[in-house]
């Protein structure tokens, strides 16, 4: 939370990016903050899947004033630059920046460093990315050393008496980073316990060779953290299987349970993943065999699950149709003539050219999956406001020659012009809403109709689920995992 005392700038534009993020993000959720200290300052270091996604969630969820440190191209990004320069970060130059001599590169960083380690050695936080770039990879990127670098110079300007800084790692996770409403996790984890000689304040007389050995295995220790709290995997594959066993075991055992959980929140996906990626490496050093045909089982269990494009769950029960979509549906049949329809209509009419040239901007602008979510919140911000602006002025200046045909419609141009705008962002959010109850109610009947025509298939699968998951529990039993299985199936964080 901003604290009165924070700059003016700082907490205009933290309220500016808690509404994108609450806009763009159906859900965020925030687990471990009472694990950060409170009686010192240290650095937040995240990995980069989401572009800009990824400091507006650390900058609106710590609960502390975050100072980031951020490329020095960002900084010429119309408004983005702006934006940066209000929240004091400081800027990062890169070795392949150009415009300046090596030396005077390394002098420019030398005093960003310091700036940004003044502060923490004074009980502020900051926040890196320590890959140095935003990237679609499922798992993190060759380290920089800045954030170690940065550690040790903040050590050095920490006051006597006072606790040392901490490093705290943070896991960003994703339901569909590039969707809009998707859900996002800010899981901030303990800080790191680091040997003696990397927790200790450099030497007056170390060498420049010796700061930059502890810089780099202290990167190496960071390395090695950060792949743990973000749950990392070699490639996709992997990493889509082992969500399919997450998926695949608490299906199994809420069914073993007789129970039927509702839809699991990001967090608990965060760590049934955990879970069943802890298994997975643990029991592929010691067992691989073992691991291997298990997996190639799974790989065949999902490609026939995909076939009949169901979920485990799925197998089980048929959705139910959902009691909004039921609710809306007579409403529109009430009022088919009267509110549903035209709002929904205006709604569309409005807002999908926008939406729509917001998508190709996307296919154009976004080289990578990671830059997506970026351009959509950006531009969707101010492209949306001004597409109902439009249509307010437009009705405005249109609204005596529509009256003359239509004298129904009420006098004023103002009074219409803002009822169109009013109209118009109402119906975006209506059509949205709409879209989305329309797709689970697709949904809902599809699966009925392939449960009714494919039920030899659903049975084999069942069977086959089942065993998966026997051979799954005991790879994982007696080994120590994350968080606890609960009676109907669902996974949940040990108590503190």
């Amino acid at each position: 939370m901003a604290a009165a005392h924070d700059p003016l700038g700082y907490r205009i534009v933290l309220r500016f990016f808690r509404g994108l993020v609450s806009l763009f993000f159906r859900e965020v959720e925030v687990t471990g903050l009472d694990k950060v200290p409170k009686d010192r300052g240290g650095i937040l270091v995240s990995w980069h899947p989401n572009g800009l996604i990824d400091p507006g969630l650390l900058l609106t969820q710590f609960d502390r004033r975050v100072i980031f440190g951020a490329r020095h191209g960002l900084f010429a990004v119309p408004v983005l630059g702006s934006l940066l320069r209000s929240i004091g970060t400081v800027p990062i130059r890169r070795a392949l920046d150009s415009g300046l001599s090596v030396e005077a590169r390394r002098e420019q960083n030398r005093m960003a460093l310091g700036a940004l380690a003044e502060e923490v050695g004074r009980g502020s936080f900051s926040a890196l990315f320590p890959e140095g770039i935003s990237h679609d990879e499922p798992h993190p990127v060759e380290l920089k050393t800045g954030a170690a670098r940065l550690y040790h110079a903040a050590l050095a300007l920490t006051p006597a008496g006072t606790p040392p800084p901490v490093i705290v790692p943070v896991g960003l996770h994703y339901d569909k980073k590039r969707l809009f409403r998707s859900r996002a996790l800010v899981w901030f984890h303990a800080p790191m316990e680091l040997p003696a000689d990397l927790a200790a304040a450099p030497a007056p007389d170390e060498t420049e060779d010796e700061a930059r050995d502890r810089a780099r295995r202290l990167t190496e220790a960071i390395e090695r953290e950060l792949r743990e709290v973000v749950h990392a995997t070699e490639d996709w594959a992997i990493h889509e299987l082992l969500h399919r066993g997450r998926k695949m075991l608490r299906a199994e055992r809420a069914r073993r349970a007789g129970a039927a959980p509702a839809r699991p929140t990001i967090g608990e996906k965060a760590l049934g993943f955990a879970r069943i990626r802890a298994a997975y490496y643990l029991r592929l050093a010691s067992d691989p065999a073992r691991v291997m045909a298990v997996l190639e089982r799974a790989q065949r269990y999902d490609a026939d699950l995909r076939a009949l494009r169901l979920q485990d769950h799925e197998l089980d029960r048929p959705p139910t149709l959902p009691a909004r979509a039921l609710a809306t549906m007579l409403a529109q049949l009430l009022f088919v003539f009267v509110v549903v329809p035209p709002v929904l209509l205006f709604g569309y009419l409005v807002n999908g050219p926008t939406a729509l040239a917001l998508l190709g901007l996307c296919r154009v602008a976004a080289r990578y999956e990671k830059d997506e979510a970026t351009i959509k919140l950006l531009v969707g911000a101010l492209a949306f406001p001004l597409t109902w602006l439009a249509a307010a002025v437009l009705a405005a200046w249109s609204h005596e020659a529509v009256q003359a045909l239509v004298p129904q419609i009420p006098k004023g141009a103002l009074l219409v012009g803002l009822f169109v705008a009013l109209a118009a962002g109402l119906g975006g959010a209506l059509s949205l809403r709409y879209l989305e109850i329309a797709s689970e109610t697709a949904r809902a009947v599809r699966v009925r109709l392939t449960r009714r025509r494919r039920q030899e298939s659903v049975e084999r699968l069942l069977k086959e689920r089942g065993a998966l998951a026997d051979d799954l529990l005991a790879l994982a039993e007696g080994l120590e995992l994350p968080g606890v299985v609960a009676a109907d199936g669902t996974v949940r964080r040990v108590a503190q």
